[in-house]
């Protein structure tokens, strides 16, 4: 576990680099905050059981690629993409899976772009290389899937169709606002054209 909390730190750094290098030429900051998170013990035996693999260091290593995690919350849909594309574009960044549910919203209204990437970390005699997941998304996005988490897995209750058509909706008019807010970010802080380092998707 101490390998993947270095890769968090890693990976948290890149992102904080990136933000501090953005706020420079875009005079803003487009990442809101960044939150990393590593899997409890007990979630990765009941995650490795699931899938029918023993508990071995090698079966944790190379079937699960969620134990570290980290959630970047951005200002604008297109913060989301620019900062993905920043990431991945390092030399030392493998990208193993990308998933666009920003794109393709799941059926539940929940949007978000998911990376599984595999960098390295330094020790004093090896390098390692480990994955850690991603998740990218807006503060909209953000705020509609902790409410969602908090209402849709709440303990002996009953989720009903209507419900789950209601929570879809408000996803909706979630992916509205973020649509709105970006025109009009684009009016008050349009791009630079000059500056051929910045690529907003």
């Amino acid at each position: 576990m101490a390998y993947y909390r270095c890769a968090l730190m890693e990976v948290e750094t890149k992102f904080k680099v990136l933000n501090e290098e953005f706020s420079l030429r875009l005079d803003r900051n487009p990442i809101e905050n960044i939150k990393s998170r590593l899997k409890r013990p007990i979630s990765i035996r009941n995650k490795l059981k699931k899938y029918g693999y023993p508990l071995t260091m090698q079966n944790i290593e190379e079937q699960l690629h969620d134990v570290a995690g980290i959630r970047v919350v951005c200002s604008f849909p297109s913060d989301v993409y620019t900062i993905a594309e920043a990431l991945l574009n390092q030399d030392d960044v493998t990208l193993i899976r990308m998933k666009d549910y920003i794109k393709n919203p799941k059926p539940s209204g929940y949007r978000s772009l998911h990376l599984i990437i595999e960098i390295p970390i330094f020790l004093a005699k090896e390098k390692r290389m480990m994955k850690v997941e991603i998740q990218l998304r807006t503060i909209a996005m953000d705020c509609w899937a902790s409410l969602e988490h908090q209402i849709h897995y709440k303990k002996d209750f009953n989720f009903t169709d209507e419900m789950a058509s209601e929570l879809a909706l408000c996803a909706d008019l979630s992916a509205e606002l973020d649509e709105r807010m970006e025109k009009l970010r684009k009016i008050v802080r349009p791009v630079p054209e000059t500056d051929d380092a910045i690529k907003i998707i």
